[in-house]
């Protein structure tokens, strides 16, 4: 996937549990913590948190992980 993923977006990906589905709430461009671990993400590898359509549950992943919904 490239980096043209923005906020609202609908994406799914593969997860322990199987394919989950989700809208993208935040892009970060910048080193975060994250869940007691530090993400690095820079704008020309940024990272997204997700936050799942059935259990309202935030994922974060990099652009390669996550495929757009149409």
């Amino acid at each position: 996937m490239s980096k043209d993923l923005a906020v609202g977006d609908h994406v799914r990906w593969n997860s322990e549990a199987g394919e989950v589905a989700g809208v993208i709430v935040k892009v970060h461009t910048r080193d975060t913590e994250y869940k007691g671990h530090m993400r690095r993400c820079s704008p020309d590898d940024p990272q997204y948190e997700i936050k799942s359509d059935k259990t309202d549950h935030i994922a974060m992943h990099k652009a390669g992980a996550l495929r757009r919904i149409y």
